[in-house]
């Protein structure tokens, strides 16, 4: 394990970078292996007892251990934040280019949609979304509304997979380009059609769908089967179907599995 000082002054230094709006908490182990995996700057990664973290990255994420014992140093996690994850590790990162991130989502040709909550309400659904978006390879998610996709609490339902994905805010104005599919009971069975690599795939709130100016943008209406009398399904259900129909990754791409 790399000597980093004092636990003082990690403290200090955790302390002073929590207040950056640059940084974003990564809570638990898992955020922390899948941040790294994808390339994620670590600007302090703090733990109790950072010889734990190393043991459990050589069991269940040996391809990032190294980085881990590089990151991790020591220090009390009770004084540095809320609420202590079960895996006894949380770090800061910094947070991706976001014009960097929009440029890839008005690039094209695409090889994969995205996703587009309208209005979401629930951070942790949202988060949900996130790591659905990223197992799938989708170019990115997109939120229209109030909430912001980088609250913490969105990243903790994440588990660091906004790393492994483009995610921002965006207007009707700035929808990236591409032809709009908008979930909708009226819309046409999702089993009849083919969702095309460059599809923006629009999902409602989760208590009032799809807003009626995003309804008239799009260029078609989608329905996913639904047994009557069952009102709705859970947003981040509704996307996985979604994302399931179009195809997602294929065998050669399921580097991981963890």
């Amino acid at each position: 394990m790399s000597d980093h000082g004092s636990a003082d002054e990690t403290v200090r230094r955790w302390r002073e970078a929590a207040r950056r709006e640059d940084l974003v908490l990564l809570d638990g182990f898992h955020a922390l292996k899948h941040a790294l995996r994808f390339g994620a700057r670590i600007h302090i990664a703090v733990a109790d007892d950072p010889e734990a973290v190393r043991a459990l990255a050589a069991g269940l994420a040996p391809d990032v251990e190294g980085d881990v014992a590089r990151v991790v140093e020591a220090a009390p996690m009770k004084a540095l934040v809320a609420r202590v994850h079960p895996t006894g590790v949380a770090a800061l990162a910094v947070r991706p280019d976001p014009d960097a991130g929009r440029a890839a989502l008005v690039k094209t040709p695409r090889v994969a949609p995205i996703v587009v909550l309208d209005n979401p309400r629930n951070l942790g659904n949202v988060g949900a979304v996130v790591r659905l978006a990223a197992g799938f390879g989708a170019t990115g998610v997109v939120t229209r509304g109030d909430l912001d996709p980088w609250h913490p609490n969105v990243v903790r339902a994440g588990a660091g997979l906004h790393y492994a994905t483009v995610v921002d805010k965006v207007t009707l104005d700035t929808l990236p380009p591409g032809p709009l599919y908008a979930l909708d009971p009226e819309g046409e069975d999702i089993r009849t059609l083919t969702l095309p690599d460059d599809a923006l795939l629009a999902f409602g709130s989760e208590r009032h769908g799809i807003s009626p100016e995003l309804r008239a943008r799009a260029d078609h209406l989608v329905s996913l089967p639904m047994r009557p009398q069952v009102s709705s399904y859970n947003l981040a259900t509704s996307v996985a179907m979604a994302l399931f129909h179009w195809g997602g990754p294929g065998p050669e791409d399921r580097a991981w599995a963890v």
